[in-house]
């Protein structure tokens, strides 16, 4: 199969060879890392800014360790809109946008414009100044990015909570960011049926003594109940509003918003973003990562509800002036294609999604892609995992034609944006199909040990990002002592992601997981997505999630759910051909306990596996928070799977 080209290499004293992509990019880091004053100046003079008095970035003696723009002013939406508007950008399109039934509409920057300013307005008058907090609760629809612009135009601090989460998640939220409004719409539309959302807002909102005024989207037109003292409908509000808001100035390091990590275990961690550090990093790194210009149609399949959507569905395409699409339901609804018919219709060039909606892809099989024209695609891209070389392939194959090059993308949702990935719109280096490659400029990312000590080629440790980087989070809303002890204390002074790396040879970082996703058995770490890795490898499986169940003598052992591709039947002999499959790539140390066969993994609404959720029914515990599994089914599929293989164990005295 052919590979992405990258270009002539340069011989090394040494003998070996690198790309001079790669030492491009390696010199652009060392220079950020330097002199970040010289480096970061030139990228922020693409933007606006409304003052700007002393230093670029002032280090710190406390975490971040460090604060951008500390003299500077700005604003998120005047950069987003405000500044395209004497340009040809002002008639072009900003979001191809595209419900779940087929509606559709096409909005222009001027027209995205006009309806932040006529929020803005309305929020305005019901009260809402510059750090006030308002919480959006909103199905993928135009009025989210346009409340987001909105809120940041006052210099409000926006709240977006992913509309999958259950009314004590939501209130949870809203009370810990103590909003004052809350928009949200009578409900969304997914594999067909409509999301009932104001009856969660309604339950949610008899705990939060903070919230005085409701904005509610009419989306579906179901039959909702509405508080006259409370409740507006969105449409009204702002057709009584006229006239524009000025963009409000805000200091460089000013909170822009707060999002909120799921809160699998404990209390929520919000995490708070500034306003020029991350308008820059998400400015730089959409463009560098995606080679975004004006001819390009840009897709990010993201929730907005997610750190994802926040960076590269509303600013970094906005910051750059992209044509982008937004698509509100299920990939596969009403049939397996609708995303790449979407790809067809519009023209689409760039498309950034998950490894899980990859192997999803790869389920319903290859004619699904083949029925469209996909050569409008020249970059392709991932995010949320690291993708396994078998996806990778079938990814680089099917959807980009063998032309697209992939863009393994690595960041959380502390990061900001994209930390580690290849850079198509800096330099083109050799792609390896797993690995995230290369650091961004500013990124000071090494592999190290236990105690902090760098680690050599080839062997794992804990991934550690030594020096504040422009798109960094400034703080955990209202836990300080939270913020400095998850995130700094591990490694004193160095952002610790809880993940394990490794590097190899030629410097590329491959991402093997959570630190926290890893089995302890019989005293040997085993990384999770090593084992489901290797499953999937083999030519039956689609996918697989691995967690660990508890044992009395190896401490735990390893479990398996396996999806199989179409037309293939679970049998007893397939079960021990994945068995000898593990025992021959990683020993006999790593076999799996249980091999589970099912139709489908339980996933949160951004295609993520809920593995959590596997574990509660494999050990027989109640379950936990389901509040963002997308089909309640899957555990379903998951206990029957566990009962079946019990049954077929006790026959055989096992």
């Amino acid at each position: 199969m052919a590979e992405p080209e990258a270009g002539p290499v340069a011989a090394l004293p040494t003998g070996r060879t690198i790309s001079p992509g790669i030492l491009k990019v390696q010199e652009l880091n060392r220079r950020a890392l330097e002199d970040p004053e010289g480096f970061w100046g030139p990228v922020a003079n693409q933007l606006t800014w409304f003052d700007r008095q002393g230093p670029l970035f002032e280090r710190q003696d406390e975490a971040p360790y460090g604060r951008w723009f500390p003299g500077w002013s700005t604003n998120l939406s005047y950069n987003c809109l405000d500044r395209w508007l004497e340009s040809p950008r002002r008639h072009q399109v900003a979001f191809y946008w595209e419900g779940e039934p087929g509606d559709h509409r096409a909005i222009t920057y001027y027209q995205l414009y006009r309806e932040v300013n006529r929020l803005a307005v309305a929020l305005r008058d019901a009260g809402v100044v510059a750090g006030d907090r308002v919480t959006l609760y909103l199905p993928m629809v135009p009025e989210l990015p346009v409340a987001m612009l909105a809120i940041a135009r006052l210099g409000a601090i926006h709240s977006v909570v992913f509309a999958g989460f259950a009314a004590p998640a939501l209130a949870e939220r809203i009370n810990d960011s103590g909003s004052k409004l809350v928009i949200t719409a009578d409900g969304g539309w997914r594999r067909g049926k409509v999301v009932e959302l104001k009856p969660i807002v309604d339950r949610a909102l008899h705990q939060t003594p903070s919230v005085g005024k409701v904005l509610v989207v009419r989306r579906t037109g179901s039959e909702i109940s509405m508080d006259p003292d409370r409740d507006e409908w969105f449409h009204e509000a702002v057709a009584r509003s006229t006239g524009t808001v000025p963009a409000a100035p805000m200091p460089g390091p000013s909170p822009s918003f707060i999002l909120y990590t799921s809160g699998t275990t404990g209390r929520p961690k919000g995490a708070v973003h500034s306003t020029g550090g991350y308008m820059l990093w998400a400015y730089y790194t959409t463009r560098v990562v995606f080679d975004a210009s004006e001819r390009d149609l840009y897709w990010c399949t993201a929730d907005i509800g997610w750190v994802t959507g926040h960076t590269y569905v509303v600013y970094g395409p906005l910051l750059n002036g992209l044509s982008s699409v937004i698509y509100e339901g299920a990939p596969d609804h009403p049939h397996p294609d609708r995303w790449w018919s979407l790809v067809q219709r519009y023209g689409v060039t760039t498309l950034y999604t998950s490894p899980t909606a990859i192997r999803s892809a790869i389920k319903h099989g290859e004619r699904w892609p083949r029925m469209h024209d996909l050569s409008s695609l020249r970059l392709l891209g991932t995010v949320g995992e690291a993708i396994n070389p078998e996806a990778w392939h079938w990814y680089y194959r099917e959807i980009g034609g063998e032309r697209c090059p992939i863009v393994d993308t690595w960041w959380q949702t502390e990061t900001g944006g994209i930390l580690i990935s290849p850079q198509p719109g800096t330099a083109h280096f050799p792609l390896k199909p797993g690995s995230a490659t290369l650091p961004l400029p500013g990124v000071d990312a090494q592999v190290v040990d236990e105690s902090g000590a760098s680690v050599p080629a080839d062997q794992k440790g804990y991934i550690v990002i030594r020096r504040p980087w422009p798109g960094q989070f400034i703080g955990l809303w209202n836990d300080r002592e939270r913020f400095r002890s998850v995130y700094f204390a591990r490694f004193p002074g160095w952002y610790y992601p809880a993940d394990f790396a490794m590097t190899d040879g030629d410097g590329y970082l491959w991402l093997l997981g959570r630190a926290d996703e890893v089995l302890k058995v019989a005293g040997h770490r085993i990384a999770t997505i090593e084992l489901e890795n290797i499953l999937i490898s083999h030519p039956a499986v689609a996918e697989s999630a691995v967690i660990g169940r508890h044992d009395e003598v190896k401490g735990q052992v390893p479990v398996a759910c396996v999806v199989l591709k179409p037309g293939v039947q679970g049998s007893a002999p397939l079960r021990q051909e994945l068995v000898e499959l593990v025992r021959a790539s990683m020993g006999a140390i790593a076999v799996p306990g249980a091999i589970y066969f099912v139709e489908k993994l339980p996933k949160t609404r951004s295609a993520k596996i809920m593995r959590r959720l596997i574990r509660d029914v494999v050990e027989e515990r109640p379950l936990g928070d389901t509040s963002t599994l997308e089909d309640e089914t899957s555990i379903e599929e998951a206990r029957r799977a566990y009962r079946e293989l019990d049954a077929e164990l006790r026959k055989v005295g096992r």
